[in-house]
């Protein structure tokens, strides 16, 4: 199977492009060699079958040929809305939720999350969560990478909901209602860091249009529950 790349640029059969830094760097280490192919994708759907055509010292250039129109998204557009777990988490986080076919994740701090970004050190999370993200979507063989939206506070960012974007939910221990979420349309899951959401939290979810559901009566990591709902919403729907 070819080497797997994403290159966020516009694509065209025929046209030669340039490879950014972090692809070339994999075509050389991979010891490839002119005409040998490669499969790029771009995040606006679909694969490009690609040959490498010039191997230079720092640069490699390939010409796009034919474009595939493969599909492995979800059928269903998933945000995650998550108080923001410690340590390495995240990153393990943002990349299982990639294979496992979020769209978008919305970092967020709330009352009792440990890990507290503002300023550049957030931008740099940020952009660092979207490099884990793109570097998942090669892995696995989605053809978009997922939006890790910039860090916002919860009670920002609950704001500035609109007053209908599809079906939203919010984890919680203390509701024994078992999420009913079935594939389809856009779903939006609020779910709390390490010590979860405070009641206050989660009223205000409520009173932005959010619905309370248990995911059973076992207490999960902050970095587990999410990927919970993920991979069953990805087993209802057959993708």
């Amino acid at each position: 199977m070819p080497p797997r790349f994403h290159v966020a640029e516009p694509m065209l059969a025929g046209v030669e492009l340039s490879l950014p830094p972090g692809a070339a760097r994999h075509v050389q280490v991979l010891r490839l060699q002119p005409g040998d192919p490669l499969t790029l994708f771009n995040g606006e759907g679909g694969e490009w079958q690609a040959e490498v055509v010039r191997m230079g010292r720092s640069d490699v250039a390939v010409r796009l040929n034919a474009h595939i129109p493969v599909d492995r998204e979800l059928p269903i557009h998933v945000t995650l809305a998550l108080g923001m777990p410690a340590n390495e988490r995240m990153d393990a986080l943002v990349e299982k939720a990639t294979e496992l076919g979020v769209a978008v994740i919305q970092p967020l701090m709330t009352e009792r999350s440990v890990l507290r970004l503002s300023g550049e050190r957030a931008d740099r999370k940020q952009a660092h969560w979207q490099g884990v993200a793109a570097a998942a979507a090669e892995q696995c063989g989605r053809t978009r990478v997922p939006l890790i939206a910039p860090v916002r506070s919860l009670a920002d960012w609950l704001r500035g909901q609109p007053p209908a974007a599809g079906r939203r939910f919010v984890l919680s221990l203390r509701t024994p209602e078992p999420l009913q979420a079935e594939a389809g349309g856009a779903l939006t899951f609020l779910s709390g860091p390490e010590g979860g959401l405070s009641e206050a939290e989660e009223a205000a979810a409520a009173a932005s249009g959010f619905a309370p559901a248990s995911l059973g009566p076992r207490v999960l990591r902050a970095d587990t529950a999410p990927l919970a709902v993920l991979a069953h919403l990805g087993l209802s729907s057959g993708a």
